[in-house]
């Protein structure tokens, strides 16, 4: 069981920016493979957003391509994405997910919320 700790929700007007961090809360022994952020907005299904594989490659939804931004720290067990010019349509809960030892982890979700 792999836990992960999701960080840097919260509440920004139109336009804002907001940070959000995953890590891998235990010592692995092997390497994660994949890492990604999905968002489930209220009443809506839960969508995928972004990932990074272990070689940086990265892929994103249209709806977020060229705003937000994923990235793999160098210690390879956090994972960030950067949200930018964001909209009201970004409100949702984001959830981070991680592909290790060939099993799908799931965060706890954090919460963004974005005002017109």
């Amino acid at each position: 069981q792999v836990q992960l700790i999701e960080s840097g929700g919260g509440s920004v007007q139109a336009g804002g920016s907001l940070n959000l961090s995953c890590e891998v809360a235990e010592r692995i022994f092997h390497p994660i493979s994949i890492m990604g952020w999905y968002r489930q907005p209220p009443g809506k299904e839960r969508d995928f957003i972004a990932n990074i594989i272990s070689a940086g490659y990265t892929n994103y939804a249209a709806s977020v391509k060229g705003r937000f931004t994923i990235s793999l720290l160098v210690n390879k067990r956090t994972t960030t994405l950067q949200m930018n010019s964001l909209k009201p349509d970004d409100t949702a809960v984001y959830y981070c997910n991680v592909r290790y030892n060939g099993e799908y982890y799931w965060g706890q979700g954090t919460q963004g919320t974005v005002s017109s």
